[in-house]
């Protein structure tokens, strides 16, 4: 993540949201599709932190121009159950 200083930083119901629109999208959005599609207005600024900090976190990817859901809990806790190492 970018080290700028931040005016905003996001609240958790706020990333919650960003979450949900993705996962409740029925096609993959671009960035500011997402954005504009929000229940809430969110700073451009805050909304690049959420996205960022999902995209870290292994929830979602970005390729061209889309942004996809990619986190499976059921997955993870199949793998974990099976004795494999998770890193």
């Amino acid at each position: 993540m970018n080290t700028q200083q931040l005016i905003h930083y996001p609240r958790l119901d706020t990333v919650m949201m960003v979450e949900k629109a993705i996962k409740d999208a029925k096609e993959y959005p671009s960035k500011r599709q997402l954005w504009l599609s929000l229940k809430k207005k969110v700073m451009y600024q805050t909304f690049n932190v959420i996205i960022a900090y999902l995209e870290e976190s292994g929830k979602i990817v970005q390729k061209d121009g889309k942004i996809i859901w990619i986190w499976d809990p059921d997955l993870v806790k199949r793998y974990m159950g099976s004795g494999l190492v998770l890193k």
